[in-house]
């Protein structure tokens, strides 16, 4: 029995009979591919005035929050934004600077850990969950989480209805490859670009699908 036109000898799938195809077409000639021009890629040529505004009304674009304040007045800023939206539950990834984390008793902090960690049913009923973070995007209003000391993981970052993000100056850059140069693979990387919200129904939008309907940003310096 002959073998119908163009079925490769042995093959036994249509993934075998293609690559067999391409083998084909491309000959025993070594064909070396040629390295991309990533010219195209803008560097990080703002400064950290730049980057702050651009991060800044990029956010507010998304109905995120931003506030900049000295280092010294983060622990402030935290319990006046708390205060004025009534959170009084608030989820702690571990390694979080304490220094953030205003004292007194009209906050309950719900510290997870690796050791005794905090259950869906608790992170969920949590007004709202402070976090450091890895590096922010100025030109797309992109923060970014990898896991650290200070982020933990990705459930406190979906779970909460309210989400507080504490970045450092030197943590914005102007652009996302600037960022993405910045991260290691290996962590489990998670990309924030305002309140979560989707207009997949309908072109109806909905906040709080994917994650927190609120976002709150301080840049500390």
């Amino acid at each position: 029995m002959s073998e119908a036109p163009g079925t490769a000898t042995g093959a036994t799938d249509g993934r075998s009979v293609i690559l067999e195809r391409v083998r084909s077409a491309l000959g025993d000639t070594p064909r070396p591919h040629a390295r991309i021009d990533r010219d195209y890629l803008p560097a990080d040529p703002g400064n950290d005035d730049d980057n702050v505004s651009a991060l800044s009304e990029r956010l507010s674009h998304y109905d995120a929050h931003v506030a900049r304040v000295d280092p010294d007045s983060v622990s402030a800023t935290v319990a006046r934004l708390f205060g004025e939206r009534g959170f009084s539950s608030i989820v702690v990834p571990p390694g979080l600077d304490p220094q953030w984390l205003p004292s007194g008793d009209d906050i309950e902090w719900l510290h997870d850990s690796t050791e005794s960690p905090l259950d869906r049913a608790t992170i969920g009923d949590a007004d709202a969950v402070i976090t450091a973070a890895t590096v922010a995007a100025a030109d797309t209003g992109t923060i970014v989480l990898d896991g650290s000391a200070g982020q933990g993981r990705r459930t406190l970052s979906l779970l909460p209805d309210a989400m507080l993000v504490i970045l450092d100056l030197d943590q914005i850059v102007a652009n996302l490859p600037a960022a993405i140069a910045r991260l290691d693979p290996r962590h489990p990387l998670t990309f924030i670009s305002g309140p979560s919200a989707t207009v997949d129904i309908e072109l109806v939008r909905v906040e709080g699908v994917h994650g927190p309907r609120v976002l709150d940003v301080i840049i500390s310096g």
